[in-house]
């Protein structure tokens, strides 16, 4: 069995972070309010309960939930479940402030029929702060079980596997719903439902208000996708969620080649997932600038904005006049053949150097991934993971977050960039030992200023700049 290794799965892929920072950073699931994006630790099953922990938060994730019978660590051979020592319980809610990720979700777990059983699962759930179980009971025993959701103040919500299982079937669950406290709902899997051949869009709705917990999947023949792949079943989801109002768990639930490095699909997974989730989010953000672009530093004549389009016409770079500290910047762009071009962040003054650069480049040809070269790099710092920009004359969507010291990049629902500043610690080096052409090391650049769109001779074109302030 492969275990789950942070150095081993993330090499290449993320840079590494420790605990206190991740804790400190936030979340990559922080772009929706009332959302928590998180994953299931079945999709790491692979390795131990705590090894899936810390894959979550190397991910940026602060939401794991917890499925029974994984066990605890590699030292720690016991099943994470009801059974566990109290011991064992304060050891894993050391794991979780220490990394910094929450468990308030467990299951799906197979919930006793008779009270003290029962009993005995809600005083670990409550021991555990876990607030929601997700449990496929017997019919006979949800009166039993609305007494104890309400006694422990802890909800449980049923779970759908596939067809022929017991609730399948979403009118089995709404039934059972009807007949109960507000205590009892639901956790729809997303893609068990594809799978029974339901639309899950049409089963959403059927719990508007109910639905504690949601497993998503992108399922197409019977086999997990990357999201945003396949039908777009995950986009629907979403978007039927943000109708509802839902507040909640948004899990990360992946089951496709367990035996290889399946860790970059996770990572799509979420660059998919924070650029759906910022575009429904959309009454939260503000424009970057006004359409008379009364609120932008530049130049005369330098940039216009026509029909929504903020064009470069050439004479120098276009300024935010206020300054930004932490915040989600989304916008779409275009390039020509051979542009060369690049978003500034924080910038203490009117000037490019020495603040963080996102290229904004013409790319999609290159062979390899650059930190010069590559849209999507931070310049002369960090090369992308992937190259992912789109042919010269097609509009991109790019998202940038920068929270604290740290820096994410998704571009075209890839993620290209996940850093931490404070890993720059000397001035014309990077952690890797290569050379850069800064004065000042990376960790010491501010965490506030203003944005910039630069001109570099090349014609960029740029729509729907959007911006959302976290703090």
């Amino acid at each position: 069995m492969k275990t789950l290794q942070i150095s081993l799965c993330l090499a290449g892929l993320l840079i590494s972070l420790s605990q206190a920072e991740t804790k400190a950073m936030g979340s990559a699931g922080e772009v929706y309010d009332g959302w928590r994006l998180g994953i299931q630790c079945w999709t790491l099953k692979n390795g131990t309960l705590f090894e899936a922990i810390d894959q979550a938060a190397a991910l940026g994730l602060k939401w794991i939930e917890a499925f029974p019978g994984q066990p605890i660590s590699p030292q720690m051979k016991e099943g994470f479940d009801p059974d566990i020592s109290d011991q064992l319980r304060r050891l894993v809610r050391q794991k979780l402030d220490e990394t910094g990720v929450g468990l308030k979700t467990f299951g799906v777990y197979g919930m006793p029929d008779d009270q003290a059983g029962a009993r005995k699962v809600f005083e670990f759930a409550k021991a555990m702060g876990i607030e929601t179980i997700v449990s496929e009971p017997s019919f006979e025993a949800f009166e039993m079980l609305d007494r104890l959701c309400q006694e422990y103040k802890i909800r449980l919500a049923i779970h759908n596997h596939p067809k022929p299982t017991r609730y399948w079937d979403p009118q089995i669950a709404y039934a059972i719903c009807q007949k109960t406290s507000s205590w009892i709902g639901v956790c729809p899997d997303t893609g068990h439902w594809v799978r029974s051949g339901l639309d899950p869009v049409e089963s959403l709705r059927k719990f508007e208000g109910r639905i504690f917990d949601v497993h998503l999947k992108e399922i197409e023949d019977n086999k997990d996708l990357i999201w945003g792949q396949g039908k777009n079943h995950v986009q629907a989801a979403l978007e039927e969620l943000h109708r509802q109002g839902y507040k909640g768990p948004i899990i990360i639930e992946y089951e496709h080649h367990w035996d290889e490095d399946f860790i970059p699909d996770l990572s799509r997974c979420i660059g998919f997932y924070t650029q759906a989730a910022a575009g429904l989010a959309s009454s939260a953000w503000a424009d970057v600038f006004e359409s008379d672009l009364s609120n932008a530093a530049l130049k005369p004549n330098s940039w216009q904005m026509e029909n929504g389009l903020l064009i470069r016409k050439g004479g120098g770079d276009i300024w935010t006049k206020k300054e930004y500290k932490d915040f989600i910047l989304d916008f779409d762009f275009k390039v020509e053949k051979g542009t060369n071009s690049g978003v500034f962040l924080r910038a203490a003054e009117y000037t490019w150097l020495p603040w963080a650069e996102v290229q904004i480049m013409d790319s999609w040809e290159n062979k390899t991934v650059d930190r010069q070269d590559t849209c999507g790099a931070i310049y002369d710092i960090q090369a992308p993971l992937v190259n992912a920009v789109n042919p010269a004359g097609q509009w991109n969507r790019m998202t940038i977050q920068a929270l604290g010291p740290r820096i994410l990049v998704v571009l075209n629902g890839q993620l290209m960039i996940d850093i931490n500043l404070d890993d720059w610690t000397e001035a014309h080096k990077n952690p890797d030992g290569s050379k850069n052409k800064f004065d000042l090391a990376y960790k010491d650049l501010p965490r506030k200023g203003f944005l910039g769109f630069q001109d570099h001779g090349f014609a960029v074109e740029y729509r729907n700049l959007k911006i959302k302030e976290l703090n």
